[in-house]
């Protein structure tokens, strides 16, 4: 009885543990672009992400799908699990229509590649530090 009991508690409590460490976590994406003034809303990034139009031409690059970091924009972000991801990134490949986001190593390599070409953007963790001469179009909270 004790068991089921402290199980229970567990339960009840594991959900707003995990609640409250997703909402420390913060994104914000980061654009190489001449317009400083440049800003996206939720929805802007998430079609920028999914290959759809977009109101200026920017090369989005990702994280590969076992990092955090990709998991907390899927879910922040696109609203979307990495399974529901790849299944639409394998239809748009199949029918020829797009190509997924290009994926580097890890948040160093994503950094140093959207510094080196314009008009690339990527998602960060909101505490890194972003050189001066890239532009954050939205923060996540």
């Amino acid at each position: 009885m004790r068991i089921l009991l402290l199980f229970s508690i567990f339960v009840l409590i594991q959900p707003s543990a995990s609640a409250q460490n997703n909402s420390t976590y913060s994104l914000i994406i980061v654009a190489n672009t001449d317009d400083v003034h440049l800003t996206f809303t939720q929805r802007e990034v998430r079609n920028l992400f999914m290959g759809r139009v977009s109101k200026i031409q920017l090369e989005p690059v990702a994280l590969p799908p076992e990092s955090p970091i990709r998991v907390l924009f899927n879910t922040k972000v696109v609203g979307l699990t990495e399974a529901r991801i790849q299944s639409y990134w394998a239809q748009m490949r199949f029918s020829g229509r797009n190509r997924p986001p290009r994926e580097l190593s890890d948040v160093e390599a994503v950094l140093r590649f959207i510094q080196q070409h314009k008009n690339t953007v990527a998602y960060l963790p909101a505490g890194i530090e972003i050189p001066q001469e890239l532009t954050v179009i939205y923060r996540s909270n």
